[in-house]
């Protein structure tokens, strides 16, 4: 069959997915190894046995719901190629809200940031190739999710130090002019986590208690003792958690607290910093 009755044919099979058109050229370029441009300028390309065989097995993946993300095993954030793996998260647009919210806060000068729950290393490594500069943590409870974030760190060349350990448990002694999450904010009963690709990412990294803000208020608690005096902590969380985040900053004694909305218009990060004597 000929590539351009092809890519015909899988755009029919895989109408479910929002993304029919980007999933079959990806799935075409992985089993053809050759770059979306081949798809365009060679039409009447016949794809081998061998690579139909190699085809037909991923397109049944996605028509199963696989993510995208996990077929081909890497996925884009901040122009990043980050490796994937069920492991962790999926790296989503939204989350580039929280690296532009850290990277207009932090101070001319190095600073020291880490990221609590990394997941692939994506915010950490976002916020590394943008400050090399900076002395950047992140902190990981998976042991799976931070020898991934690790690898990333080492295939893109931006040096971050990986803990593996639950929240600051691994930085006792440490401060930091900023602490950056995106933590689990999910109510378990959210109808949400059995749909799309959610159903085949780790709950641990999805699901928190208090109907999803558990995590969240943990972090808001404890944060102040690993700041900095005028410090920030940044953080991610549900579209409709914004008012009684802000209000969980309050509470604790942040100043300058606000929330920042997405690329779809929806409070997603709240921020607050820990004062200083300029600020008290």
């Amino acid at each position: 069959m000929r590539l351009d009755a092809l890519k015909q044919q899988l755009r029919r099979r895989l109408h479910e997915s929002e993304s029919a058109a980007l999933d079959t050229e990806l799935l075409l370029c992985r089993v053809l190894g050759k770059p979306r441009s081949f798809l365009l300028t060679w039409p009447e390309f016949e794809p081998d046995e061998a690579q139909l065989v190699a085809l037909e097995a991923l397109v049944q993946r996605r028509l199963n719901g696989e993510p995208m993300a996990h077929i081909l095993g890497e996925k884009e954030f901040w122009s990043l190629s980050l490796e994937v793996s069920a492991a962790t998260l999926i790296p989503r647009p939204d989350t580039e809200t929280l690296v532009e919210a850290a990277l207009s806060r932090l101070p001319e000068r190095p600073a020291t940031l880490v990221d609590l729950g990394t997941g692939t290393g994506a915010i950490a490594l976002a916020l590394k190739s943008e400050r090399p500069q900076d002395k950047v943590w992140a902190v990981e409870f998976n042991s799976q999710a931070a020898a991934l974030a690790r690898r990333n760190s080492a295939r893109l060349g931006l040096p971050i130090e990986v803990k593996q350990g639950s929240w600051f448990a691994p930085l006792t002694g440490l401060r930091f002019d900023m602490i950056v999450s995106n933590p689990p904010y999910i109510d378990v009963a959210d109808p949400h986590l059995h749909a799309g690709d959610v159903r085949f990412e780790p709950a641990s990294a999805l699901v928190a208690g208090q109907q999803g803000m558990a995590d969240l208020i943990t972090l808001i608690i404890q944060a102040p003792d690993f700041l900095q005096q005028g410090g920030w902590l940044l953080l991610e969380h549900g579209w409709q958690q914004g008012t009684a985040v802000r209000q969980s900053f309050v509470e604790r004694g942040y100043k300058q607290v606000e929330s920042l909305r997405d690329l779809g218009g929806q409070e997603r990060v709240t921020l607050g910093r820990w004062p200083g004597e300029e600020l008290c």
